[in-house]
């Protein structure tokens, strides 16, 4: 599939600059005082990146291969993040995408996160937990029963 071409991080960046130069040509202002979206869009995207470095984290301490497309990932990681979501990086860039809707403040940004969300768990997430399950049959299938797709 051609979309699986595009990283999923360049995949929210576009997203962003997108909506934002959407909201740009068609304001639509939320009329929020700037104090109140500002920080509260900064919290999501703290939050996002707090989760996307944690979830990298474990990875690289696993001795397993950040990239979903490595011929062959060296372990399952099923603990720590991944005990409670089964993607925290596809689960950061959305949010990274909501925090950024939310710190600009303009409607049409909140199309970023949804088509994150979308492309995500249509497009990325069935091929890598295809592969995953041809790797690691049994034991990913188990996994898969144990933790959600998302949160």
């Amino acid at each position: 599939m051609m979309l699986r071409l595009i990283p999923p991080p360049v995949w929210a960046a576009l997203l962003i600059a997108a909506t934002y130069s959407l909201s740009l040509l068609l304001p639509f202002s939320a009329d929020l005082p700037e104090w109140r979206h500002k920080p509260t869009g900064a919290i999501f995207i703290a939050a996002a990146l707090a989760v996307l470095f944690f979830s990298m984290g474990q990875f690289v301490f696993a001795g397993t291969q950040l990239l979903p497309n490595a011929p062959v990932n060296s372990k399952l990681v099923t603990h720590g993040i991944y005990a409670f979501t089964r993607n925290p990086m596809y689960l950061a860039m959305t949010l990274i995408t909501l925090g950024a809707a939310v710190w600009v403040g303009q409607p049409l940004m909140y199309l970023a996160p949804v088509a994150m969300y979308l492309i995500a768990d249509r497009v990325f997430i069935p091929f890598e937990e295809a592969n995953m399950r041809r790797q690691f049959g049994d034991a990913f299938d188990a996994y898969c029963k144990r933790v959600r797709r998302w949160i």
